[in-house]
């Protein structure tokens, strides 16, 4: 129903949205394949995916920082060339992002690129990371500083890995897609505003959700795929919310730190006359319901100057941030770490977070 594909310089691909994984997991495997898969996943529809595994060679990878690194991806690729993998043969990745990358990455590199399928089982991969090409691993203690742009042959997106999903990374899976809606318009983000409630338990509403997001990421990426110029507007809420991960030691996920992100890239919006006080609280009213849990006032503000102007998009001392100018309006702009921008975030953390929006 959902089916389309994505135009690629690199390759055009595929996304399906299925029902049947095992099913569509087995009709699809060829000789030579090799499966890569969360070690999670396994465990958790062991019955279900036992019979595959059993007859296609594959390597159980735990879904950990340390694994999507220069040094972890070293034994996975010395087993794919020891136990016969070929540039003819295929990756198939089975897990979230940190398998999506694992295998993106290994997958571009390897005898010049192979060909790749991928099954996201999060949230946060189903609407959001499947598609853009993006690949990314750490490299000794800093993240994502090592990848390049190889987007997979396939993708099949079955919801029903949602189902053991935690709460928590359904919430973050639409803290992330919200701002695909802020960034298409006014009719997108209250339509999503509306259904937010309704995804946390509707499947047909969470599909409808996901569809949407990647047919607005979509737009963008086929015509800046390797995010020079009018994606980075997809950057809106995420260097505020690096630096809240960074900070809380990814005790706050990633889609949820970006909905605080998406707060104070509205609150300077709004400091700098780009948007009214209506609009900053017409979206923190839906941003505080997909927060909720996960307080950050434990952060200081000098933790978070000195984590904020270590964003790699900065550059030399100036901030690149991703500000609103209004629904549809989402724009890059430059700031300096000054007083002024000081004693905004001063009133954020020690003000606006104490209080809620209605």
């Amino acid at each position: 129903m959902y089916d389309f594909k994505v135009k690629s310089i690199i390759h055009d691909y595929q996304v399906h949205f299925i029902e049947n994984t095992p099913e569509i997991l087995a009709a699809e495997i060829k000789e030579g394949d090799f499966i890569i898969i969360d070690n999670n996943i396994i465990r958790l529809y062991e019955k279900s995916l036992e019979p595959i595994l059993k007859k296609t060679r594959h390597i159980g990878i735990d879904a950990t920082e340390p694994q999507k690194s220069y040094e972890g991806i070293i034994p996975v690729i010395r087993h794919l060339i020891e136990n016969g993998f070929k540039k003819n043969h295929r990756l198939i990745a089975i897990g979230g992002g940190i398998t999506q990358d694992v295998t993106a990455f290994i997958s571009s590199v390897m005898y010049r690129g192979v060909q790749w399928l991928f099954f996201p089982t999060t949230l946060l991969a189903q609407g959001d990371s499947c598609i853009g090409s993006k690949t990314s691993i750490n490299f000794e203690k800093y993240k994502n500083q090592v990848g390049g742009f190889y987007p997979p042959n396939k993708i099949f997106i079955d919801l029903a890995f949602l189902n053991t999903l935690e709460f928590e990374h359904i919430q973050s899976g639409l803290g992330e897609m919200c701002h695909y809606f802020i960034v298409a318009g006014d009719a997108d983000f209250y339509k999503f505003k509306n259904n937010y409630p309704h995804a946390l338990n509707d499947k047909s509403v969470l599909s409808s959700i996901i569809a949407r997001s990647l047919e607005i990421k979509k737009s963008y990426i086929e015509i800046d795929e390797f995010d020079q110029k009018e994606r980075q507007v997809f950057n809106y809420g995420h260097s505020f919310g690096h630096a809240i991960e960074s900070l809380t030691n990814y005790r706050v996920p990633h889609g949820i730190a970006v909905a605080y992100g998406m707060d104070m890239a509205n609150f300077v919006s709004v400091k700098l006359g780009y948007i009214n006080e209506k609009i900053r609280l017409e979206i923190r009213e839906l941003l505080e319901k997909i927060w909720q849990g996960f307080p950050i006032e434990d952060i200081s503000v000098e933790q978070f100057k000195t984590a904020l102007s270590k964003d790699k998009k900065n550059v030399g001392a100036e901030l690149r941030l991703i500000l609103n100018k209004g629904y549809g309006k989402i724009f890059k702009d430059a700031a300096t770490m000054d007083d002024t921008f000081t004693s905004w975030l001063n009133e954020y953390f020690n003000y606006e977070l104490k209080n809620k929006s209605l």
